[in-house]
């Protein structure tokens, strides 16, 4: 349903995100998982800091990683996201992390989401209006 709908972000691994054996400690795929997420919704215009001031907010409910080679310092890494499923007021998204120019995979991921106000209330309606917007996409 969602397939069409993906962005890439790239950027090249800084040296604090290396481990003393070299390669990128696995703690930092999460945080390149989330600037993913991030830059998707942005490039469909829709943003956390939007949906913060509407008062909805969207904790991590799960997180998976499944790596299959290591980053290195200075790889120039690309974060490739998109929507795995929408059941409202629950967001599932995809990843996959590659190395440039060779395109060598080196992780695969999913993070669940769900929309909750400040007090800690699901909501569904901000879920419903991304569904919406994607299924219109296809």
């Amino acid at each position: 349903m969602f397939s069409g709908a993906r962005n890439r972000v790239s950027f090249r691994v800084r040296y604090a995100e290396t481990d003393a054996m070299g390669v990128v400690h696995h703690s930092r795929y999460l945080p390149w998982m989330e600037l993913g997420r991030t830059e998707f919704l942005r490039q469909y215009g829709f943003s956390y800091r939007q949906c913060e001031e509407e008062g909805y907010f969207f904790p991590l409910l799960s997180a998976t990683c499944h790596y299959h080679a290591p980053a290195r310092y200075d790889d120039l890494v690309t974060v490739e996201t998109w929507i795995k499923a929408i059941h409202p007021p629950y967001l599932e998204f995809a990843y996959k992390i590659t190395r440039e120019p060779d395109g060598l995979l080196l992780v695969t991921g999913e993070t669940k989401q769900i929309c909750i106000t400040k007090d800690g209330k699901p909501r569904r309606e901000p879920v419903k209006r991304l569904e919406a917007f994607f299924k219109e996409q296809a």
